[in-house]
C-alpha cells in the first residue's frame, strides 16, 4: 500500500513537470514575431503634444483619425483612409491616423501593424491616460467611442463619431476642399 501511494505522488509531480515543461515549448513562430525588429519610427504624444496636430491654420484639409489595433471597425476603416492619403495628396489633404493603443501595445501591436500594412499616412500614439480632460477639447459631444475622425481646414471643422467607407469619407472631405 505505501508503494502504491509513493507511486501515485510521484505520478502526479511527473504530471506537473509534463505540464510545466510542454507550456515552456517555444513555438518558434511566435517568437520570431516578438523579437523581429520592426524598425517603425512612432511618435507618442501626450494630449498638449497632440493638440496643435488638431489646430492648424494653413491651406491644408486635415483628416484626424482616432483608432486602435483592438478595435475592428478601426480596421476595417482604415483602408480607406490610407486610400484617401494617397487620393488626395495632390489636393493639399493630409491623413494623420492617432493611435490609442495602449503603451504596452505599442511593440507588440501597433508596430507590427503599421509595417505589416505599410501605411504612408502619418501614425502617432496619444498617451495621454486623462481622457476625461482631452475628449471634450476634440469635440464636447464625443463619448469617447472609436473609431472617431475630425476633419478641419482653417475654416471649419466637423467631427464624427463614426465608421467610414471610402465613398463616404471622400465626400466629406470633398466638403472641404474649394
Amino acid at each position: 500500500m505505501h508503494f502504491a501511494y509513493y507511486f501515485y505522488g510521484m505520478n502526479k509531480y511527473l504530471l506537473i513537470l509534463v505540464i510545466l515543461f510542454s507550456s515552456c515549448k517555444s513555438d518558434k513562430k511566435n517568437q520570431d514575431f516578438l523579437t523581429e525588429d520592426y524598425n517603425v519610427k512612432l511618435e507618442v504624444y501626450n494630449f498638449d503634444e497632440l493638440e496643435p496636430l488638431l489646430t492648424k491654420k494653413d491651406d491644408k484639409v486635415y483628416v484626424v483619425n482616432f483608432w486602435a489595433t483592438w478595435c475592428a471597425p478601426c480596421i476595417k476603416e482604415l483602408p480607406y483612409f490610407e486610400k484617401l492619403n494617397e487620393d488626395y495628396k495632390s489636393k493639399n489633404v493630409e491623413v494623420i491616423l492617432v493611435s490609442l493603443d495602449f503603451p504596452n501595445q505599442y511593440e507588440k501591436r501597433l508596430k507590427p501593424y503599421i509595417k505589416k500594412n505599410k501605411l504612408q499616412s502619418k501614425v502617432v500614439a496619444l498617451n495621454d491616460v486623462d481622457s476625461n480632460t482631452w475628449i471634450p477639447k476634440i469635440d464636447k459631444n464625443w463619448t469617447g467611442a472609436i473609431p472617431a475622425t475630425v476633419i478641419y481646414s482653417s475654416e471649419k471643422r466637423a467631427f464624427y463619431e463614426r465608421s467610414f467607407n471610402y465613398s463616404e469619407l471622400e465626400e466629406e472631405v470633398n466638403k472641404f476642399l474649394k
